[in-house]
């Protein structure tokens, strides 16, 4: 396993210090409220639309079940014969 060099080391937590600095000086920024305000409404949105897509993928689950049902009904009407008519009645 290799060890790493005390300049990488250095390099990494200058880079890391560099990086929690600009998140730091971000979050201070002006409007920055209102952004991340709008992420979170965002975030609420996203999560009720997936659930409405969980449900719209359910629905056209039973939508197909269905079909597939009124299909078999249709075959199965299709192979009846068809109702006899009585003779017409002649009248003396």
């Amino acid at each position: 396993m290799a060890r790493k060099s005390p300049s990488q080391k250095d390099l990494l937590a200058r880079l890391a210090d560099a990086g929690e600095d600009a998140l730091h000086r971000l979050s201070e920024a002006p409007g920055m409220d209102k952004a991340t305000a709008f992420a979170k409404s965002t975030r609420k949105q996203l999560d009720e639309l997936t659930k409405r897509v969980q449900g719209i993928s359910a629905l056209e689950a039973r939508i197909s079940k269905l079909e597939k049902q009124v299909a078999t009904l249709s075959k199965d009407s299709s192979k009846r014969s068809p109702a006899r008519k009585a003779p017409p009645t002649t009248a003396p």
